[in-house]
């Protein structure tokens, strides 16, 4: 039996790097899938590969319709959601005085305002049911920030409070929320800069076992806040 044999997951991001990830350890797992990305394309090929049902929602989040339309399917198809993973994320940024207004609006509605609205249709199906999780993806940049980073870090500066807000919220609901910070991972996204940098990276795989605990553990424990990363990545005392 899979750890999460029974639950329903929705993974927002979830056609690459993290989201992907997580898609597929949770599978591993026995869970049933919502997966949401803006690429149709690469969800199909996802959700065929999988061992587990899984349904495929093209959406973008940061639009609200389009993110009520994709709770509303996966309570059509499933009845019920367990777990809600914001992974969607977007990097930009550059010398503050260089920044464009674009830019920034961009991070922060990608990073901030779609866990908002995913959070928010969470709530509305976990409450009448008693109780779900939530695990946001945030990143050490919400502790550590680096230079030319700001919509970047001040967006997951954010999600940490809205983590603290939705477990607080959540709790007299059964519902618990915590987030997961990974260092440098080997992703597509991942910087040339960071690439050339010579900065250690670990594999999705060392990431995403994290995420699984989380989503794993009893209905009344939660991990509010995971830090994972490689030991020898500049991160403490980095500035």
């Amino acid at each position: 039996m899979g750890q999460l044999d029974g639950k329903v997951a929705l993974i927002t991001g979830a056609s690459s790097g993290i989201g992907k990830g997580v898609a597929v350890a949770f599978a591993n797992e026995g869970a049933r899938l919502v997966l949401a990305a803006r690429r149709a394309d690469l969800l199909e090929l996802l959700t065929a590969s999988l061992p587990v049902e899984a349904l495929a929602v093209a959406a973008d989040v940061t639009d609200e319709a389009q993110v009520q339309a994709l709770f509303q399917k996966a309570l059509q198809r499933f009845g019920r959601l367990d777990i809600l993973v914001n992974n969607a994320g977007v990097f930009d940024g550059g010398p503050l005085e260089e920044l464009s207004l674009a830019a920034w609006e961009k991070v922060i509605a990608v990073n901030l305002r779609g866990p908002f609205l995913c959070t928010r249709e969470a709530f509305r199906i976990m409450k009448p049911q008693g109780g779900g999780r939530i695990i946001n993806i945030g990143s050490i940049s919400a502790q550590r920030v680096r230079p030319h980073s700001a919509p970047y870090s001040t967006s997951k500066f954010g999600i940490t409070g809205l983590t603290q807000v939705t477990a607080l919220e959540g709790r007299a609901h059964g519902i618990t929320c915590g987030v997961l910070h990974p260092g440098n991972i080997a992703v597509e996204t991942l910087t040339e800069a960071r690439r050339l940098s010579g900065e250690p990276v670990m594999q999705i795989e060392d990431c995403v076992q994290t995420a699984v605990t989380m989503a794993a553990l009893p209905a009344h424990v939660n991990l509010l806040e995971a830090i994972v990363l490689p030991i020898d990545q500049p991160y403490l005392g980095r500035g």
